[in-house]
């Protein structure tokens, strides 16, 4: 599962068996989440405070075409 940014205490990354829609996942602080990259909306949710959520959809935001770009190289074109 390779990490594709870190940032305010929260990993970025993907899982090897990704699926569509492309997105991405996010750990820390004793939560994770899931967002999807193409329309940056939540698609799962666990244990996540509001201010930290709030956080982290504005890195993913800031990031979302260098996420893009690496969930291509990532997975090829099979998931694209």
């Amino acid at each position: 599962m390779p990490t594709v940014h870190l940032e305010k205490g929260f990993r970025f990354f993907f899982y090897s068996n990704e699926h569509l829609p492309k997105h991405i996942h996010v750990a820390g602080k004793g939560g994770e989440l899931k967002v999807d990259l193409e329309s940056l909306t939540l698609m799962y949710s666990y244990n996540v405070k509001k201010q930290d959520l709030n956080a982290i959809l504005e890195i993913v935001e800031q990031n979302r075409f260098y996420f893009l770009r690496k969930w291509d190289e990532f997975h090829g074109n099979e998931n694209s």
